[in-house]
């Protein structure tokens, strides 16, 4: 189930929607930008945090390997922080001047959880999965932030 959440909200969500702007005249890296934060920061956290907050043990057991039943204390509040990224990124698709702090925050965020997972050495197909996720996400929000604060 997480790696077709995965697949959805990082690549099939946004590049549907980001085909459907630029057949419709948007340019293409604002799409790339609006698209990736809505679904990949927004959504990807926000199920995220949903699962976090009512299935502790998941990510404590499957995703980070710790069997000890207090680390659930910590998802919990693992949770509440993907929740208070991923409402904001939704929301920004009503409010575009969002995008670029949400783009940026994101991209620290799955850049420095992508590095974690390397540290950890990531050996189990959940945390691959979001070591790979992490980064790519991280990059396409680093070239949209290039993109716009500099070109």
């Amino acid at each position: 189930m997480q790696i077709f959440v995965i697949v959805l909200f990082m690549l099939v969500l946004p590049i549907l929607s980001i085909v459907r702007d630029v057949i419709g005249g948007i340019g293409l890296v604002a799409a790339i930008g609006t698209w990736f934060v809505f679904w990949g920061v927004g959504w990807r956290l926000v199920a995220a945090g949903f699962h976090q907050i009512t299935r502790p043990a998941f990510t404590a057991n499957d995703i980070f390997n710790i069997k000890d039943p207090n680390a659930s204390k910590l998802v919990l509040e693992i949770g509440f922080g993907n929740l208070a990224l991923g409402i904001p990124a939704i929301t920004s698709i009503y409010f575009p001047q969002w995008v670029p702090a949400l783009a940026l925050a994101g991209a620290i965020f799955f850049g420095l959880a992508g590095i974690q997972h390397i540290r950890n050495q990531a050996s189990s197909r959940a945390e691959i999965a979001a070591l790979v996720s992490d980064l790519g996400i991280s990059a396409v929000l680093v070239f949209y932030l290039v993109w716009f604060f500099l070109l």
